[in-house]
């Protein structure tokens, strides 16, 4: 076994080594077992593996007879006695390729804190069903006569369904989602198929699974959570509604799990709205004020609840958006309703607010939304025959909440939609102004790749400190006050496959010391703030933490390091970063987003004002008790990344800005055909919000 061969299997088990564990890997005599041995007794918190994690006494234990489970045994104890109070969430299944998962989170580690010290800190204020049978809907027509569109067929769909996910506890309920799991990408947060009301939690030593981060110096990651890779997830869309049963336990928990408790007041609405949240004042000529991230209070341990808590979050901040716009009325009172037939019902416009569980199409091609409140589900119409409205409607995506208005059936079973009304920003939002000087919007560096620009990146470094040739560009650079990082600072390693083909820099900590390096020579009257992505040294369930501290300390002390996402004011002009993952499931979801224009994915982010509304997509979402990447309040400028192309475009009075790349093509982006936009940098003139592109190829 090589040293390339000692990486790829490293990388095929989720975790990162370094260089010099590789060499005494390769230089034992028996170097595929003693990796193997590593494997699996290392430390799950650990993501890259290095010398101290090799135990060469061990091996030679297990070598001369002794029993790896012993050993096994032993190092699960342990991690017992440091995740003591957190909680596991385990997945019963039929299925034998379907693992456990379980999600930890310790009382003794916590995630870093920034290096650089704000020098004020004050407290934030507090701010379905199953699809019908086709012979139900297949003949309705333009003008729907109730009689002639169920032909005195209930539309209430059978109970005891075919369970299609091999899940053997699932409730017998009328929203049966059948979500094929189409996804590749590794880390991805997979919520359990089922739970087992008896028995809902299983102790640390039953359940197995990699652990992302740790806040020690053997790691670089910065919260324990624990998610199965891709290869072994399947993403369940479960029968049990968002807002679960009324007084019952929960039978089942996934994507689609709801309903414990009344919604959250709406003093708690918007980015505002968490008491836990703290405001994070950088003074300074170049003030930086962080008004919501999650660095610092991530409460995700994977409970049940904490789905509760997310989705719950959710609807009720998005739907007292919606909820100023239509006189909205909970889904339980159209069913107390005593609907008769040749009576009014189907005269009489009705609105109702629900997120949306499930999605379908009849034969006749009409389509039906299944819609979810705190109090009940309902199913939802969109004829065919009404074009605008089903183009609309063939935008909508799963779990986004929305408002509908439309009609009753007479036997009070199905709403024939006449409007759809999403979050959106107002029409009359107003540009903010006051402030000065320029923010330059990069992300997606890539150091450490063998497709670093490095002579571009260079020429860019030179531009900011004023020693262009020209002198426009030493102009504009004389005004710059802030440069704002969207994440990707390194390329990482084991990303993507046959990552290490194209690295020029084989370890972690290596890229960012270079990283660093480059760093170090922006003038300190600029203000940098950077986020992570997902090729960054942080766990992948977003949002994501700041990088850690032991990697922060290689940075300069003018730097801010935040979240993913994060809102931030900028002298009074509202920014939020986020670097920009789920374009890759709005590109696949709605009709005309594409990866050339990815400004027009930010569009359809801001009209659901939500950055990620599928859950269970390609985005790892961590279910806390806050949903950070709803859109509120409206800001003045959303700058994202990740996929390595240029985009800028306005919307009501907010600038949606995708920045390029550093990295040329990969072959990774080659086989995908993704063409990289880079060296192109956007700077905003924070006083009118107009944007340049400079090209630095």
């Amino acid at each position: 076994m090589d040293r390339k061969d000692i990486i790829r299997v490293v990388m095929e088990k989720e975790y990162q080594i370094s260089p010099e564990a590789v060499e005494l890997i390769c230089s034992s005599n028996s170097p595929e077992a003693l990796l193997r041995y590593v494997l699996s007794t290392v430390n799950d918190s650990v993501i890259v593996i290095g010398t101290e994690h090799i135990d060469l006494e061990g091996f030679a234990a297990f070598s001369a007879g002794e029993s790896i489970s012993d050993k096994v045994h032993v190092f699960r104890t342990e991690k017992k006695k440091i995740f003591s109070s957190a909680s596991i969430l385990s997945s019963r299944s039929d299925n034998p390729s379907s693992k456990p998962n379980s999600l930890l989170v310790p009382d003794s580690l916590s995630e870093p804190t920034l290096s650089l010290k704000p020098d004020i800190v004050t407290a934030a204020p507090d701010p379905i069903i199953k699809s019908s049978k086709d012979s139900v809907l297949d003949s309705v027509p333009d003008s729907v006569s109730v009689q002639d569109m169920l032909q005195d067929i209930a539309y209430e769909p059978a109970l005891d369904t075919p369970n299609t996910l091999d899940t053997p506890n699932t409730l017998d309920t009328p929203n049966t989602l059948d979500t094929p799991n189409t996804l590749d990408t590794p880390n991805t947060l997979d919520t359990p198929n089922t739970l087992d009301t008896k028995s809902s939690v299983t102790s640390s030593d039953q359940t197995s699974a990699s652990y992302l981060a740790s806040d020690s110096l053997s790691s670089v990651k910065a919260e324990p959570l624990t998610f199965l890779s891709r290869s072994s997830q399947v993403i369940n869309r479960s029968n049990s509604p968002f807002f679960g049963q009324e007084n019952s336990l929960p039978f089942s928990s996934s994507n689609r799990i709801f309903r414990a408790e009344q919604p959250s007041s709406s003093s708690e609405r918007g980015i505002f709205s968490s008491s836990r949240d703290e405001y994070k004042h950088y003074p300074g000529k170049n003030p930086v004020t962080v008004v919501s991230d999650i660095t610092g209070h991530s409460t995700c341990v994977g409970e049940y609840m904490q789905f509760v808590q997310y989705f719950r979050d959710r609807y009720s901040r998005l739907s007292e958006i919606i909820r100023g716009r239509i006189n909205a009325r909970p889904i339980e009172s159209l069913k107390r309703r005593n609907f008769r037939r040749g009576g009014d019902a189907g005269s009489e416009e009705i609105s109702i607010i629900g997120m949306v569980s499930d999605i379908s199409s009849t034969t006749n091609g009409h389509k039906i939304l299944s819609l979810e409140d705190p109090t009940g589900s309902f199913s939802v119409l969109i004829r065919n025959s009404d074009k605008e409205l089903f183009e609309l409607a063939s935008g909508i995506l799963l779990d986004e909440v929305i408002g509908v208005a439309g009609s009753i059936t007479n036997d009070g079973s199905l709403m024939l939609a006449t409007k759809l009304i999403q979050p959106d920003v107002p029409n009359n939002i107003q540009r903010r102004t006051g402030s000065h000087g320029k923010a330059v919007l990069i992300s997606d560096v890539h150091v450490g790749s063998s497709k670093f620009l490095e002579d571009a990146w260079l020429d860019f470094l030179d531009f900011l400190k004023g020693e262009s040739d020209s002198d426009d560009m030493r102009e504009i650079a004389a005004s710059v006050r802030y440069l704002v990082v969207a994440g990707d600072i390194v390329d990482g390693i084991g990303i993507y496959p046959d990552q290490e083909m194209e690295l020029d820099i084989l370890d972690v900590y290596e890229q960012y010391k270079k990283a660093a390096e480059y760093f170090r020579e922006i003038p300190e009257h600029i203000r940098v703030i950077i986020s992570p992505g997902n090729h960054d040294a942080v766990r992948q369930a977003e949002p994501q933490p700041a990088l850690p501290e032991n990697i922060q300390a290689y940075f300069p002390e003018n730097i801010v390091f935040v979240g993913n996402p994060a809102f931030l004011e900028l002298d009074g002009v509202r920014l939020l970063i986020y670097h920009g993952r789920s374009i890759d499931d709005l590109v696949a979801s709605v009709p005309g987003v594409s990866y050339q224009e990815p400004s027009g994915a930010v569009l359809e982010m801001l009209k659901r004002r939500h950055l990620a509304p599928t859950y269970g997509s390609r985005v790892s979402i961590s279910p806390e008790k806050k949903d950070y990447f709803i859109i509120d309040p409206v800001p003045d400028i959303i700058h994202t990344g990740h996929v390595h192309t240029l985009g800028v475009q306005r919307y009501k009075n907010v600038l949606l800005v995708n920045s390029g790349t550093w990295q040329d093509q990969t072959e990774f982006q080659k086989r995908v055909n993704l063409v990289p936009v880079p060296a192109r940098v956007p700077i905003v003139d924070l006083e009118n919000f107009d944007v340049k592109i400079l090209a630095f190829d």
